[in-house]
């Protein structure tokens, strides 16, 4: 899956053509406002293109979960608004029920070139996540070229993602799905070495896959966060009232062990902070004080990585020429406890090595601390990075036609 051989935008010619853009306009609404429009802002190099290149552009995306069908909190009227804001031109917005039902039709049947038009939230459709058939030909009769620029949901198999393309002949991905695929599956399959991965964040369990497949592929894997008591478990410790899955204890010991056996570093915290309960509210005051990893009090939890761990994992960046982090190292949230996260993020903004952050809370917490200019590449899909990181083929990328 290294680098891209997929069909860009850059490979086709949109003129006067219907082209329907799969883009992740899944952003955060409070009272019907757009509280941070970074997945809007990413859409535009590939709606801009196909504007310029006189294509009739017809956006769709989902947002948050309907479900029962259409209702207004979940409608991309907003994004609409917004998107017309952005591009300085009027984005037509096919208030539609149906979602492909008569005033898109309408709305579609009377563009001209260069118009962009967006489509009502595709979950209010029931196939749509369930890839049915009926939701797929409906979205193919408006369309003549199908392009793919929705990374955060190319981990789904839905109509809108991939569905679509069994009916449409003339596919491609956009410059965002074109910019994820070249770091992530680079960073992978082809990394500059030394290769750093940084794994946080609260369950193993989630990660499963990840810690197997970059222990085969990375140099240096960095544990941190909530998922490195279980770890510590493993190796014997006592770690008082810290998050523990005791399921996953065995699954730790054999990673601890493949790490050894394959020769590679598996960095665990050596130190860390700990505090009587989690945060309540969880960026209220809370008292903290740091310990050694096997002097952890019995009544006590583990909620960051302490100082000593702060440069531990620190200097095992400063070397390497490609990091990829996903998961932050504590709970963020809370100023008292994001300071191992901060850390981490400093190491790696001070670093001339290709830094991909998965999405996610590490991506946030890159952003909300300032430091996003400082890396090569954040990604915009969580749950569709870890995916890629385990080795996966992502459905969304799977279908579009190969150059």
């Amino acid at each position: 899956m290294a680098g891209l051989n997929k069909v860009t935008v850059d490979d086709i010619n949109v003129k006067g053509k219907r082209v329907l853009v799969r883009c992740d306009f899944n952003v955060p609404l409070k009272e019907g406002k757009i509280t941070n429009d970074n997945r809007i802002v990413a859409a535009l190099p590939t709606i801009k293109k196909l504007i310029a290149d006189g294509g009739k552009v017809i956006l769709c995306s989902h947002l948050g979960k309907p479900k029962n069908g259409p209702e207004d909190k979940f409608s991309l009227a907003p994004v609409a608004a917004r998107l017309s804001e952005l591009l300085g031109k009027e984005v037509v917005f096919a208030k539609d029920d149906e979602v492909v039902g008569e005033n898109a039709k309408k709305a579609v049947a009377s563009m001209n070139d260069g118009d962009v038009v967006l489509l009502e939230n595709t979950r209010f459709r029931k196939e749509e996540t369930k890839n049915e058939e009926a939701f797929s030909k409906d979205l193919a009769e408006i369309t003549d070229v199908f392009v793919m620029d929705a990374f955060g949901s190319a981990h789904r198999a839905h109509c809108s993602t991939a569905g679509i393309t069994d009916f449409i002949k003339d596919t491609a991905v956009g410059y965002l799905m074109q910019k994820e695929i070249k770091y992530l599956g680079n960073a992978v399959e082809v990394p500059e070495r030394p290769f750093v991965a940084i794994l946080g964040g609260a369950k193993v369990a989630d990660k499963l896959n990840v810690i197997s497949n970059l222990i085969e592929k990375c140099d240096t894997l960095i544990i941190g966060g909530g998922m490195a008591y279980t770890f510590m478990k493993a190796k014997g410790y006592e770690v008082g009232q810290s998050l523990v899955d005791n399921e996953k204890i065995e699954y730790c010991k054999e990673m601890l062990k493949k790490a050894e056996e394959k020769g590679k570093q598996l960095l665990l915290p050596v130190d860390t902070v700990v505090a009587a309960s989690f945060p309540d509210p969880i960026d209220g005051p809370i008292e903290v004080v740091s310990c050694p990893v096997d002097q952890i009090p019995a009544e006590k939890m583990g909620l960051d990585i302490g100082p000593k761990t702060q440069e531990l994992f620190a200097e095992a960046v400063k070397s390497a020429k490609t990091v990829v982090w996903n998961g932050p190292m504590g709970v963020f949230e809370n100023p008292e406890l994001a300071k191992g996260t901060i850390a981490v993020a400093k190491a790696l903004a001070e670093t001339d090595a290709t830094t991909i952050i998965g999405g996610g809370d590490s991506a946030a917490a890159v952003i909300q601390l300032g430091f996003a200019d400082k890396m090569s590449h954040i990604s915009t899909g969580g749950g569709a990075s870890l995916e890629y990181l385990e080795g996966k083929t992502l459905p969304g990328v799977a279908v579009i036609a190969d150059k």
